[in-house]
């Protein structure tokens, strides 16, 4: 079996994803095209030579629409013979993409294949892609007779269940942001020209001046008095400032096999060591990462002491939180360089965009092996294991 190597890994920083925000005034497929384009003139390959392109995107309705992935390959000049698909595992779903496109170069599908991922949620915020239809249908509704809940819910549930309190959330948050504004994103970023003729280079979500105090003042945003009573437990601590923000952007993963890596003359910079996806509990949602944790520690059969990053997708301060409750990792070796509060959560885009940090954060501490996990929509979770070479 192959190894599948990452050659490269890039992202756009991310804009603010409402009208006005930097990003928001491109066409999805254009940005996404941007960044494919930017991938292979960055590391001078011929885009002939790819195999496949697999992106996700979660709202796949209007302009980000009818494979998004293969227009994002057109508008960026690829050869016509070169393939694309789109995938959704809702917030998961580039990170899939990832999955997919390793284990595919793993199983000698591909020599060459790109992951990546997009969504401007300045026009497709949560929600676009059904538009008020029931996307569940009666089966499920008969399945889940009081109905199922929307993320900031089950958001809720996570901090009522794992007991975090509202400033433990807001502390939380607050600390993302903090290292964000501390980072050095440089060579993670590729610089985005912009319409009138700027170049976006630095993340806009991240507000360097948060603090716990400032977020304490923020109302709960998802209260809601039936489910209220349906959940006693609830005591609404989750707001906008301790969840992620709607967020404009993309991003892109260039792998191979080590033999092609080779031929072309390419330094791999990591290796996928492995993955595991998970179904989990649709009302709580938001907590497949643990388990998903557990089964790749027991498929590579590496310990969590042998981590020496982790990231975990924050679209809610509760999700990390309840993740390291039970793990008892080194707090300071999760999410390191901040998290999506202060990075964004671009949906489709996240996965590849978590894994493009990852890997900047094993090279800039010289740390070896990293883990990623994400919680998605439905009740499910990937993980993904690499090493840094």
């Amino acid at each position: 079996m192959s190894t599948a190597v990452i050659i490269d890994a890039v992202r756009t920083a991310s804009g603010r994803g409402k009208p006005g925000g930097a990003l928001s005034s491109f066409h999805p497929v254009d940005l996404l095209a941007t960044v494919l384009s930017g991938l292979l003139t960055r590391n001078d390959l011929d885009p002939a030579l790819v195999d496949d392109v697999i992106g996700g995107c979660l709202a796949q309705v209007g302009e980000q629409a009818v494979n998004i992935t293969r227009n994002a390959v057109l508008a960026a000049g690829f050869p016509e013979s070169v393939p694309a698909t789109t995938v959704d595992r809702q917030c998961g779903s580039s990170q899939q993409a990832t999955a997919f496109a390793a284990q595919g170069v793993m199983a000698g599908a591909y020599d060459v294949v790109i992951a990546c991922g997009v969504e401007l949620m300045s026009k497709y915020p949560i929600g676009a892609a059904t538009l008020g239809q029931d996307s569940s249908g009666p089966m499920v509704a008969a399945r889940y007779p009081e109905g199922l809940v929307g993320q900031g819910i089950s958001a809720e549930l996570i901090a009522a269940r794992f007991g975090l309190s509202r400033d433990a959330l807001d502390e939380y948050a607050a600390r993302s942001h903090r290292l964000a504004a501390a980072a050095d994103f440089g060579r993670e970023i590729l610089p985005v020209q912009l319409p009138d003729g700027s170049w976006h280079t630095l993340d806009q979500t991240i507000r360097p001046g948060t603090t716990t105090e400032n977020l304490g003042s923020l109302a709960p945003a998802f209260v809601d008095e039936a489910l209220g009573h349906r959940f006693p437990q609830i005591d609404w601590r989750i707001t906008a400032g301790n969840s992620s923000p709607l967020t404009d952007g993309a991003s892109a993963v260039l792998i191979m096999s080590e033999e092609k890596a080779a031929l072309l003359g390419l330094t791999p910079r990591a290796r996928f060591r492995n993955f595991a996806v998970v179904g989990s509990d649709p009302i709580e949602m938001l907590t497949g990462i643990i388990p998903a944790t557990r089964r790749i520690l027991e498929r590579s059969g590496v310990g969590i002491t042998d981590i020496d990053t982790f990231e975990v997708n924050e679209a809610f301060a509760s999700v990390p939180l309840a993740w390291q409750q039970q793990f008892h990792t080194d707090p300071a070796l999760l999410n390191p360089r901040g998290g999506a509060i202060a990075l964004g959560h671009a949906l489709g885009s996240s996965g590849t965009r978590l894994l493009t940090t990852m890997l900047s954060t094993l090279e800039q501490t010289g740390g070896t092996i990293g883990l990623q996990v994400m919680c998605e929509g439905a009740g499910m979770a990937n993980a993904t294991l690499i090493e840094r070479f």
